[in-house]
């Protein structure tokens, strides 16, 4: 044990010497590997990291949620558009048949979209706020977040009250630094209280509930102010959450008997509505991230092998370089497996220092991204483990030829070179 100790000790010492004998030298096999492992880890982490985000941006759309719609998510709407737009769009009508027959929903929430509105507080204003109508358990079903205030509570939703829910832009241009809580605004032509303003929405590359520039309105008090019911230019948006235990595949057979029943539909009579929910996209990004995933992989490979060439190169003059000392060490009784270990871990010191920077840059390089882009670049444990085992295989197989070389000269001719 301490004559392996002993050699493992001498192949570091070894290595950090000719890391410090040849500085020119060292420094181009090291640009090398350096910049191999950088490109390995840094597209693993950029595509992790971005799948990580968008992943999460379709998660605030609940994976317990199914989608009432006009259109299908997971259908070309190339191939389908035209027997898409002769269906009818999801209205109130339906909305009420799910929410009085469901036994297997938590709740059921129904929206419309009003369209861009101005909204007027005093001498301010701010035009093109997206105005949507929602039904009473909308902010439980998204989990939406304030920055003040509150949703609308039954008795206020029930009555039709005159209130309105500001996104957090749409807030911060009409009011500035004043609280916005209790003041009235106008919408529509009506008068209404501000009850809440929804928090700032994230950072995310795609972002599908931003309401930083919307305007919510109860549907009861939406419905006294303008047209909200399903015509042909407009229809809603109906949303189902399903009850602790139950699965998707039985709520969507419920939503479709239901639906069916409501629009009276004849046995053999195709659907015409659509049942969507995340886990079409989820599918979609995994064929999407394995193709870009094995794009990168690729190209870091290309770069890590003009690395191992690097160190391969440093390796075998190193040996040249030491041939004498070979002889000497064979001479005295060295076996050719020392020769051989020490070659090798001196190849496998040499890239590991090399990766071991590829990964600082690849972790100072995200948390510059980070800052510029806002857009979170995370080094992970399993990227770090990665980039030290492609440095360990690289030091292996970028040594192995040299170290064999090494490990069988002959003693003689060693000497004598």
């Amino acid at each position: 044990m301490s004559t392996l100790f002993k050699i493992f000790y001498e192949s570091i010492a070894q290595a950090f010497q000719q890391l410090t004998g040849n500085k020119l030298r060292t420094f181009l096999s090291l640009l090398g590997i350096t910049i191999g492992i950088w490109c390995v880890v840094m597209v693993n982490t950029a595509v992790d990291s971005m799948e990580a985000n968008i992943r999460s941006s379709f998660d605030k759309l609940g994976d317990d949620v199914i989608y009432v719609s006009q259109f299908s998510w997971g259908e070309d709407p190339s191939a389908n558009y035209w027997k898409w737009m002769r269906r009818p769009k999801p209205g109130v009508t339906d909305y009420k048949a799910l929410k009085s027959r469901m036994r297997t929903a938590k709740m059921v929430t129904y929206s419309s979209f009003i369209g861009p509105k101005t909204v007027e507080f005093g001498s301010s204003s701010v035009e093109g706020a997206f105005t949507i109508a929602v039904t009473d358990k909308y902010a439980q079903i998204f989990n939406l977040e304030f920055e003040k205030g509150r949703f609308y509570s039954e008795t206020e939703y029930g009555v039709g009250k005159n209130q309105v829910i500001l996104g957090y832009r749409v807030a911060k241009e009409l009011f500035g630094e004043i609280d916005p809580i209790g003041k009235r605004v106008k919408v529509l032509g009506r008068k209404c209280f501000v009850i809440g303003v929804l928090a700032e929405s994230g950072k995310d590359l795609i972002n599908p509930l931003n309401f930083d520039g919307a305007l919510l309105l109860s549907y009861e008090f939406a419905r006294k102010i303008t047209d909200v019911k399903t015509n042909t230019r407009r229809g809603g948006s109906i949303n189902v959450k399903a009850k602790d235990g139950v699965t998707l595949d039985e709520m969507k057979d419920e939503i479709t008997s239901i639906l069916r029943a409501s629009r009276r539909l004849k046995p053999k009579t195709e659907d015409n509505f659509a049942l969507n929910n995340i886990s079409i996209f989820s599918k979609a990004l995994d064929s999407i991230f394995a193709i870009v995933g094995s794009a990168g992989l690729v190209i870091g490979l290309f770069a890590l092998i003009v690395g191992m060439f690097s160190v391969a190169n440093i390796m075998f003059v190193s040996v040249k370089e030491r041939t004498n000392i070979i002889g000497i060490k064979k001479a005295l009784g060295a076996k050719w497996q020392v020769i051989l270990t020490e070659f090798l871990t001196e190849a496998i010191i040499l890239c590991m220092v090399g990766g071991l920077l590829g990964i600082l840059f690849v972790w100072l390089f995200g948390l510059g991204l980070t800052r510029f882009l806002d857009f979170e670049i995370t080094l992970s444990f399993k990227n770090l483990m990665v980039g030290i085992a492609a440095s360990t295989i690289t030091g292996i197989v970028s040594g192995i030829i040299p170290a064999i070389i090494a490990a069988f000269m002959d003693p003689v001719e060693a000497i004598r070179k």
